[in-house]
């Protein structure tokens, strides 16, 4: 009975293969498994909701891959440097109006009030010294006054010549009643003037009253000429 294999073929209908491999075993073998190729590597970009792949292979871009590129390649939006030039002139123009409407004339007004103290300061020193000076005058005049009353009378002295001196006096008055011409001597003591009296002489019997003498006719004269305001014009110098 022929027996079959396992692939349903008869055994018997199989040549001999000992008579292929010359007497040796048989040997099974298998080829030697070739190394897998690497998968190009593949990128996945994703814009606007759409996905797009790249590999790196050599192969012709495909019309998605075009798209990304020109995307990518399309020039950044300027907004942001105009927005931030904007932001810049707005907070330039701003400093300006602050400074001028703002700073300026709040620094001018706390300088004018400065300059205001400083002359009301100086204005009040000056009428405190001026008040002082004004009380220092008035104490002044009431320490003469309260020395004035305080102090005691000084009279002038009344002198009779009896004989000549050579000297050139300055007279006031003339009378022929010696009486007359002491109770006026005695006047102008009071005053704290000092008078001589010439006896007569002469031809004429004249008592005659001088309220000063000097060496010299000239001296005497410009003395006859100061007191004439308050004995009168009838002032003259005489030597005796």
């Amino acid at each position: 009975m022929a027996s079959k294999d396992s692939n349903g073929d008869n055994v018997n209908d199989k040549p001999d293969s000992s008579e292929d491999n010359f007497g040796l075993p048989d040997i099974e073998y298998k080829p030697l498994d070739q190394p897998a190729e690497p998968a190009p590597a593949q990128e996945t970009t994703s814009t606007e909701g759409y996905t797009y792949s790249s590999t790196e292979s050599e192969a012709p871009k495909s019309s998605s891959e075009s798209y990304s590129d020109s995307m990518e390649e399309e020039p950044k939006s300027k907004a942001p440097i105009i927005l931030g030039v904007v932001i810049i002139l707005v907070l330039l123009i701003a400093g300006y109006l602050i400074y001028n409407f703002v700073y300026k004339p709040k620094a001018a007004a706390e300088k004018a009030k400065q300059e205001q103290l400083v002359k009301d300061a100086a204005l009040k020193k000056k009428q405190e010294e001026e008040a002082k000076l004004a009380k220092q005058k008035e104490d002044e005049e009431r320490r003469k006054q309260e020395e004035l009353a305080n102090a005691k009378p000084v009279f002038g002295t009344i002198e009779t010549l009896s004989g000549r001196t050579k000297r050139y006096y300055v007279v006031v008055t003339s009378d022929i009643d010696d009486d007359l011409l002491m109770d006026f001597a005695k006047k102008l003591s009071i005053k704290g003037i000092n008078t001589k009296i010439i006896l007569p002489f002469g031809e004429k019997q004249f008592y005659r009253l001088a309220i000063a003498d000097h060496d010299t006719y000239a001296l005497a004269q410009a003395n006859a000429d100061a007191v004439k305001a308050d004995y009168g014009g009838g002032v003259w110098v005489m030597r005796y």
